[in-house]
């Protein structure tokens, strides 16, 4: 994957449109124990992409599988 240089004069449109086509994912696991016992644990991932790019990528790693109605 190359990295693209971008102008530092970005409007925020073209950032939002880089974003949604080429997507973000945000992966955050976090566990708090005390002693050994596990106070909270919380897990989290947030996808921000276009619905073209989500179910292009979800495809590739096979989840959309289970949402195709069958023919």
């Amino acid at each position: 994957m190359a990295v693209e240089k971008v102008n530092a004069s970005s409007s925020l449109a073209e950032v939002i449109d880089r974003i949604l086509d080429k997507g973000v994912v945000i992966d955050a696991w976090v566990r708090v124990s005390l002693v050994g016992i596990e106070l909270l644990a919380v897990e989290a991932r947030v996808v921000i992409a276009s619905v073209d790019t989500y179910l292009k990528y979800a495809e590739a790693v096979g989840l959309t599988t289970s949402a195709i109605a069958p023919a």
